[in-house]
């Protein structure tokens, strides 16, 4: 006859183990990115505009109002958001797309357009995206959007831990013939396919994530749903009357008010064109935010109707700040600048019972934060041979305790910031730029680099300091040379 265990045995075992398990469930993940939408750009904040779902949003979860993503535009944006790394340490530093169509170029074969940087580019493929650490909690993971980090298949979603991709691989596209100055870019796993040509591209996105979540329903498997949208982008086709606005349904449109003038006379590739006016790009613009926040709600009324939004996080943000018709109110700049208006962006995050509904959180945040923070609640460990930049931001979210975060850099070609504390300092080169107070002057209109030099030289020492330590990280591509 055996033993009996010692029930002091027994009750140290079922201690340690109880110990292990989190306390909530391990919950499903909704990760929402909308592209160059403006920081002011959602209807609880601006009466012009109408995004009843991302305000439903809000108010179920928190707001941040000093949340920053890591580029002022989408390629190095995004490739931190999926690894958690400064642009400068993963390599993708800088946008991964061809100049000529700036000129008019028209790519004349297919064959042409493959063998150009945008097409052959890709984030190294050393490096770990979220997707594959989920899978070690077991995770199924699809993607269906903007992918932007990779044409080759060694690049594309489902060779770097996705389980399902539907959407397109470059900067942006036309939104309704899925072409990128006249080659068409629509992929599906790894497969070109013009399955869906002359349908709107976001109403696509939105389609493959509710098939995604149905296909979903019969398992118990946790799932990471990744909808990188590309509205509100401005639409990338060669004709100026497309180009110079944000392709948008008609539907959306007639929901704000007609503009007088919808042309006027410009220059576009050096030639007088018939370009969209001022009024009619905003109001593009606005409809395809709200065709966009839309779509959003389908989705968030598809896991209310599935019995999951209770178990799910969602997280919601801008991959650089807004553009075009954007209004980036109360900050200075837009995209592509080091100004506010081109870093910090909308950020929005829901989980019921987790993170106080109806919240707004003014702590010092950035995007680096998202991929641990779902890791840990995901309940899996960083490798550990891999450096992060963030950190689990939950606890600042629940208001248990201060942001970790005291400083971030940029770096775009000659444009550089940095943010220490309270204080921004912005070189835009030829620009301008100057030493701010955030916590007076979130616009950056009063230059205080006479009066607190002293500050001034402290945040150009970390500049560099920070410069240093990407330089002697371990080399990564596509940018660096090693």
């Amino acid at each position: 006859m055996k033993p009996r265990p010692d029930f002091a045995v027994l009750l140290i075992l079922a201690l340690a183990c109880l110990a292990t398990v989190p306390a909530h469930a391990i919950p499903n993940v909704l990760l929402i990115v909308s592209d160059d939408q403006g920081y002011n750009d959602l209807g609880i904040l601006n009466p012009d505009i109408i995004t009843p779902n991302l305000d439903r949003l809000a108010s179920e979860g928190v707001r941040l109002t000093n949340f920053y993503v890591t580029w002022p535009a989408c390629t190095p944006s995004r490739g931190s958001l999926l690894t958690g790394r400064y642009p400068q340490r993963n390599g993708m530093f800088d946008m991964v797309r061809n100049e000529a169509p700036d000129y008019g170029y028209r790519y004349r074969t297919r064959e042409e357009y493959d063998v150009t940087f945008e097409r052959i580019g890709g984030m190294d493929t050393r490096e770990v995206l979220l997707p594959q650490v989920l899978k070690q909690a077991g995770y199924h993971s699809g993607i269906y959007g903007k992918w932007d980090l990779g044409a080759l298949k060694r690049y594309l979603p489902t060779s770097r831990g996705f389980d399902d991709f539907y959407g397109f691989v470059n900067t942006g596209i036309d939104y309704y013939t899925h072409e990128r100055y006249g080659v068409h870019c629509m992929v599906r796993g790894t497969e070109h396919t013009e399955e869906d040509r002359g349908t709107y591209a976001t109403l696509l996105f939105e389609r493959e994530a509710l098939r995604f979540l149905k296909t979903q329903s019969s398992t118990s498997e946790p799932f990471f749903l990744y909808v990188p949208f590309n509205a509100p982008h401005n639409s990338s086709a060669l004709d100026p009357k497309i180009r110079g606005t944000v392709q948008a349904p008609d539907a959306f449109k007639k929901r704000y008010p007609p503009v007088e003038e919808e042309w006027t006379t410009g220059t576009r590739y050096g030639k007088k064109a018939t370009v969209p006016t001022r009024e009619a790009k905003k109001r593009d613009y606005r409809a395809a935010v709200t065709c966009m926040d839309h779509s959003i709600g389908k989705i968030l009324n598809l896991l209310d109707a599935q019995g999951r939004t209770e178990n799910t996080l969602v997280i919601f943000l801008s991959d650089n700040g807004g553009g075009g018709g954007a209004d980036n109110t109360p900050l200075r700049g837009h995209k592509a600048q080091m100004w506010e208006g081109g870093l910090r962006v909308p950020g929005i995050i829901r989980w019921p019972g987790e993170i106080p509904a109806g919240s707004v959180n003014d702590a010092f945040l950035t995007s680096l934060e998202i991929f641990p923070t779902i890791a840990a609640a995901a309940g899996v460990r960083l490798p550990n041979n891999i450096v992060y930049d963030g950190f689990d931001m939950l606890p600042v979210l629940q208001g248990r305790q201060a942001s970790l975060r005291e400083e971030m850099f940029w770096r775009r070609r000659n444009l550089t910031a940095a943010r220490v504390g309270k204080w921004k300092w912005t070189d835009m080169a030829d620009s301008g730029g100057g030493l701010f107070d955030l916590e007076t002057d979130p616009g950056e209109t009063n230059n205080l680099s006479g009066e607190r030099p002293e500050i001034l030289a402290k945040i150009e020492e970390r500049f560099k300091r920070w410069e240093s330590e990407m330089a002697n990280a371990e080399p990564r591509g596509p940018f660096r040379d090693y």
